[in-house]
């Protein structure tokens, strides 16, 4: 694992992915590595974002690391919807690269306004 990582993420329920500001990958959690077997799951540590993503989604990814700003939405995928964060992380305050949270989110999960 990689040593920035605490030891509590390897089997937290949702897939956790960390890249460098090089845009390669530097961890996989469990859930991760099972979401992108098919794409070669674990091995995919060491390779470049940008050959799993179009140009459009690099260009999101570029936008993140530039501005700070994390890219937040659903998708639905193989009857599952999943909340998709994707933010810049830091290391000493210096930018590390980027963090990919995926988590399924429950049938009819409730909403609650607190105001």
């Amino acid at each position: 694992m990689d040593e920035r990582m605490p030891g509590w993420v390897k089997g937290f329920p949702g897939a956790v992915t960390l890249s460098g500001v090089d845009g390669k990958i530097l961890y996989m959690n469990d859930r991760a590595a099972k979401t992108f077997e098919s794409s070669g799951g674990r091995a995919l540590v060491g390779s470049e974002l940008a050959a799993c993503h179009n140009e459009r989604s690099r260009a999101i990814i570029a936008r993140i690391l530039e501005t700070g700003e994390p890219h937040v939405y659903t998708i639905e995928k193989k009857g599952q919807r999943k909340l998709i964060f994707q933010a810049p992380w830091y290391d000493d305050g210096a930018l590390g690269g980027l963090v990919e949270l995926s988590l399924v989110l429950p049938e009819g999960m409730p909403h609650y306004k607190r105001d």
